[in-house]
């Protein structure tokens, strides 16, 4: 399947738009439903979400594989409640991608 680079251009743009840093706890409800997905701050959130809206599973399956990307775990989500985190979510129905922090780099 060929794609167009200016419809890739034009998503990447709308998917950035509508990325925003959302508390974990306005998350949750998603998460119960399976929904939500950890993407690693090894990746860019909002490549991710336009691999995934392309629905380009070979790239995908190899994140998943290397552990990149992954449902987020009963644990990962108890210790965002814990600590009250505010993360950086995209939606990309019916999956709400999430990512941490980038760790700052001194």
């Amino acid at each position: 399947m060929q794609t167009n680079p200016n419809n890739d251009l034009e998503l990447h743009q709308k998917v950035n738009r509508e990325t925003a840093r959302l508390p974990w706890t306005e998350l949750m409800r998603h998460f119960a439903s399976g929904n939500v997905v950890w993407v690693s701050s090894d990746l860019d959130l909002i490549d991710v979400a336009v691999r995934i809206a392309h629905d380009d599973k070979a790239t995908v399956t190899l994140w998943m594989a290397n552990g990149k990307i992954s449902k987020v775990s009963d644990r990962q989500a108890q210790g965002w409640l814990e600590t009250d985190a505010s993360l950086w979510a995209s939606v990309v129905s019916p999956f709400i991608l999430v990512q941490e922090d980038k760790p700052k780099v001194h």
